[in-house]
């Protein structure tokens, strides 16, 4: 929990970011929590308390850089382990944040620790093409990191999103070329891409891609996986 405390301290500034004391000892307590989870069930690959700080917190922290999510409604889709949105969540308590993921048990474990944590989440247990049914277009930010690549992201992610809202896409090393094959994708499905942000994390290249929703998507997007797959837009 130590060097988890230090890194942050450390980083924080970096991003021009403040948290106060308490928000960083909830960020360290669902590090500690998701290290001893992750002995007995995949939650992360990296399980250096430092790494966490750096690669699974402070990178999703980036997103702050973009603007405020204080009182926005947001998606988390693919959020695996909690990322980005449970340090977002800590970082923006009245944010309203909803957790998606296909995986039981790893949806499970994130709904009964959360509460222990002072934070108000909803985790919801499903495929991302199958549950926009009942969300479609009703969140001011979707937001993922590393998925999929991003043609087939866009169709998972921009249907949940509001006219005016943005998809808030996190991206590594290909980011350039991800966008360059997505440029159709992103049309078709009401997207326009607003800006294109690069950072270093640790020595590695991140990119953020705001993809700004400009017109509703149509209604036969989703389509199913396994035909965005097969054929992406």
């Amino acid at each position: 929990m130590k060097e988890m405390m230090e890194a942050m301290q450390a980083g924080l500034p970096e991003l021009g970011l403040h948290l106060e004391e308490q928000q960083v000892q909830t960020m360290c307590r669902f590090g500690q929590a998701l290290l001893e989870k992750n002995q007995v069930m995949n939650l992360t690959a990296i399980t250096d308390p430092e790494q966490v700080a750096k690669l699974h917190f402070l990178d999703s922290l980036t997103l702050l850089t973009l603007g405020d999510l204080s009182g926005k409604k947001v998606i988390d889709v693919g959020c695996g382990g909690g990322f980005p949105g449970v340090p977002l969540k800590i970082a923006c308590p009245k944010m309203k944040l909803t957790l998606l993921d296909s995986l039981g048990k790893r949806m499970d474990w994130l709904a009964q620790t959360l509460p222990t944590l002072g934070l108000e989440v909803e985790c919801l247990t499903a495929r991302a093409e199958e549950a926009v049914a009942t969300r479609r277009e009703q969140y001011d930010f979707a937001v993922s990191r590393a998925v999929a690549r991003l043609n087939i992201l866009c169709e998972l992610c921009l249907p949940y999103v509001k006219v005016g809202g943005a998809f808030l896409a996190m991206k590594g090393a290909a980011a350039k070329e991800e966008l360059e094959e997505a440029g159709k994708a992103i049309a078709v499905l009401g997207g326009r891409l607003e800006k294109r942000t690069e950072f270093g994390v640790d020595g590695t290249e991140h990119s953020i891609l705001v993809i700004r929703k400009v017109k509703p998507t149509p209604a036969q997007y989703p389509r199913r996986f396994t035909k965005i797959k097969q054929k992406p837009l």
